[in-house]
């Protein structure tokens, strides 16, 4: 019996390319229907800097790109490249950039829906414009998945999670990832950047025949 291929992917949720390469992982997996395979969301703070309250979408733009002018020529080739994918990311519905500690412990929680939460809580930010430091619209996100809000929304008025969260976001940045989404196959392959299907699917395939030349080695 085939064992199965566990990728990790360690990225943020207000990251662009991530928002993409979650979709490219999705259509690669998709081609190779042979292989199992088990995705396992990592965090990453984009911007560890952004205080858990959150800051204007200006203020975060002006401190990051020097104005929300340079960004905007800069996000031009990230919009089309999403909605090459069918993904929307509007770029004038985002007032606020987020602290995104509460979206990976959403996710954390959210068990085998994971993969689910995390799309929900790209598409309220980069489709919708939604402020993800507000605690209704992460229930709301909580809600679309199915979760127990009542339970989701007492969470997070406390600390579940924060310390693992922090420290497995910190671990990745100790690892020496400094760019995200950047996946890893079976511990064993890593590649960084929302690259295009099948260079996934290739890297899912190269895995897992590593993977089960492993096994028959014994």
């Amino acid at each position: 019996m085939a064992s199965v291929l566990p990728i990790d992917m360690v990225s943020d949720v207000v990251c662009p390319w991530c928002f993409i390469g979650k979709h490219r992982l999705e259509k690669a997996i998709a081609s190779r229907p042979d292989i199992a395979v088990e995705v396992r969301f990592r965090p990453y703070f984009l911007n560890p800097w952004v205080p858990r309250e959150g800051i204007s979408r200006e203020q975060y733009l002006t401190t990051k790109f020097g104005s929300p002018e340079r960004y905007r020529a800069i996000a031009q080739r990230v919009a089309q490249a999403a909605a090459a994918e069918g993904l929307i990311y509007n770029l004038d519905t985002i007032k606020r950039q987020p602290n995104t500690l509460d979206c990976h412990r959403l996710i954390l929680w959210a068990g085998e829906r994971a993969a689910r939460m995390k799309q929900r809580l790209m598409e309220f930010y980069f489709a919708e414009g939604g402020d993800l430091t507000d605690r209704d619209v992460l229930v709301a996100a909580a809600a679309a998945c199915g979760l127990d809000t009542e339970r989701v929304r007492e969470r997070l008025a406390g600390e579940d999670d924060v310390e693992r969260v922090t420290r497995e976001a910190a671990a990745a940045q100790e690892a020496g990832i400094d760019g995200v989404p950047y996946f890893i196959f079976s511990g064993r392959i890593a590649v960084q950047g929302a690259q295009t299907p099948d260079h996934l699917a290739q890297a899912i395939a190269q895995a897992a025949n590593g993977q089960a030349e492993q096994r028959a080695a014994g």
